[in-house]
């Protein structure tokens, strides 16, 4: 898709930690396009340092202003963005509706695994891909190339963000009225990943009797809960507020309607380890509604082999889900 954009002048807001939006910026250069980047602070100048750099260090309330006054002298035709949920995004998407601008979205894969998502208006529940089933049995399948892996995804990642944030902690005066959308402060982020750290250890421990149990196919009839990322973009296109919300109306249901002989295993995400536990109020609402044991909260398992056995999986916006049906287990998605 990047392909529609050839020859067009192109503004870049913010992307990833890391090089990516670079990186995106040279193929567009290549496809003949006349490139400008905002940067909103010294994260984003660490890791885009390329000609064309607009900084913009003025408060969120100025922003649409300024945008459109940067549209107007750039004559762009087209803004290139990842994740539509940040506010400083959300409220460039309202100015370019007006003003008739194309907007083009980057996300976290879908579907393919070492693959972005990338359309045209929005993403997740802002994306244009049809909700209708009939569209997708009417496709003709073809065999699709093999992906090049991307090696060290994890650890590239981590490296990135830390980078970002301790650029963006350590050169703050230079933009004064930045806010992230999300909490980069490099020491408290840092304690929170020691304790995921500690916690991964203890639940590996703790979970290696369950996991056994999942492999070997040993355990009573279940239906399987993998968690949401409690700060995840998606949670803003999803009737519940907070995870523990979502938690409880799974498992009241389950109290309700699940046949006794059935448990209900939920996978914490592993990506929320640093930040919430949900141990705790899952173990309130097994004693409130007399399940006892039938409620397991669990973290170090292998997901396919949960699938594999799973009655059915219960999702809030998970991939898991596409990978659940892959293993022919229905799934049931309440975002």
């Amino acid at each position: 898709m990047l392909a529609e954009l050839a020859g067009r002048r192109v503004l870049l807001l913010q992307g990833p930690a890391g090089p990516f939006f670079e990186r995106v910026a040279r193929h567009l250069g290549r496809l003949g396009c006349e490139v400008t980047k905002v940067n909103f602070n010294s994260g984003d100048d660490l890791f885009y340092r390329r000609p064309g750099v607009v900084r913009y260090r003025g408060t969120r309330e100025e922003w649409p202003r300024f945008l459109r006054d940067l549209l107007d002298a750039r004559r762009a035709s087209a803004v290139v963005l990842f994740g539509d949920c940040r506010p400083l995004h959300r409220a460039a998407i309202e100015v370019l509706a007006a003003a008739g601008v194309d907007v083009y979205v980057f996300e976290e894969g879908y579907l393919r695994p070492d693959f972005v998502t990338f359309e045209k208006g929005g993403v997740n529940g802002f994306s244009s891909v049809p909700k209708d089933a009939g569209f997708y049995r009417r496709i003709r399948t073809r065999k699709l190339a093999e992906p090049r892996p991307v090696r060290h995804a994890f650890l590239n990642a981590a490296l990135f963000t830390v980078a970002y944030a301790c650029a963006q902690a350590a050169l703050r005066f230079r933009y004064p009225h930045y806010r992230h959308h999300r909490d980069i402060r490099p020491f408290y982020q840092g304690g929170l990943w020691f304790r995921s750290g500690v916690r991964r250890v203890l639940c590996t421990l703790r979970d290696r009797k369950l996991n056994r149990r999942l492999e070997r196919g040993e355990m009573p009839p279940y239906f399987f809960v993998p968690l949401q990322v409690s700060l995840d973009s998606q949670m803003q296109h999803c009737p519940f507020p907070t995870i523990e919300v979502f938690i409880e109306h799974v498992v009241r249901s389950f109290a309700r309607h699940a046949p006794r002989d059935t448990v209900l295993v939920f996978k914490h995400h592993p990506f929320d380890r640093a930040y919430r536990d949900y141990g705790a109020w899952i173990a309130k609402l097994a004693s409130e509604l007399g399940l006892g044991q039938r409620l397991i909260y669990a973290d170090a398992i292998h997901i396919p082999a949960a699938l594999k056995g799973a009655l059915g999986t219960v999702v809030m916006n998970s991939t898991v889900g596409v990978s659940s049906m892959h293993h022919g287990t229905p799934v049931m998605c309440l975002g």
